[in-house]
């Protein structure tokens, strides 16, 4: 029996037990700081927050008709619509539409329309003011939207996206993002 090591001293267990506990500890905050700075670098950067957002002077764009910005490199199609468009939308029998969208739901203000001008067929830039609905003509396929953005006629399965937006500065501008 002398090849055998004598059994630790019961006072020293309290110190290991101490230490390994504290180790852990250290570790798990270790690993947790290590995969805060991980999902941290994944976020966007400064210059591609500045591109999240863009305002839009209402002003300048005149009742029936469509100026074109272009936003997170896509061109969105802000429409002033005239009261005549405005009726003419609503009294759309909803039934009859491909993708069934009121143009309440489409719309924060009746008067402006805004949507991303890329066709929700293949993703061409329609034509402004033209089709049979005087709304957009997509020219690579011949899908028609009326006013509210809406397919009415063509290959488009959906109508055009309504990007997030809102009316700020008493409604003189808008939010895009």
């Amino acid at each position: 029996e002398d090849y055998k090591i004598a059994p630790g001293d019961a006072t020293k267990r309290e110190f290991t037990y101490l230490a390994l506990g504290g180790a852990r500890i250290l570790y798990a905050s270790a690993a947790r700081l290590a995969l805060m700075r991980f999902v941290a670098s994944m976020s966007a950067s400064s210059d591609v927050l500045a591109l999240a957002s863009l305002e839009v002077e209402l002003e300048k764009i005149e009742p029936g008709m469509t100026a074109t910005v272009k936003w997170r490199g896509k061109p969105v199609f802000v429409r002033n619509r005239t009261q005549a468009e405005i009726d003419a939308a609503n009294a759309v029998d909803i039934a009859s539409l491909r993708d069934q969208e009121s143009d309440d739901d489409r719309t924060i203000k009746a008067q402006w329309l805004v949507a991303l001008g890329v066709c929700t067929h293949l993703g061409c830039v329609p034509i402004s003011n033209a089709g049979e609905y005087n709304g957009w003509f997509c020219p690579c396929h011949g899908s028609h939207y009326d006013t509210s953005g809406r397919i009415r006629k063509g290959p488009a399965p959906l109508n055009l996206e309504v990007p997030p937006y809102k009316f700020i500065e008493d409604d003189t501008k808008l939010l895009l993002g």
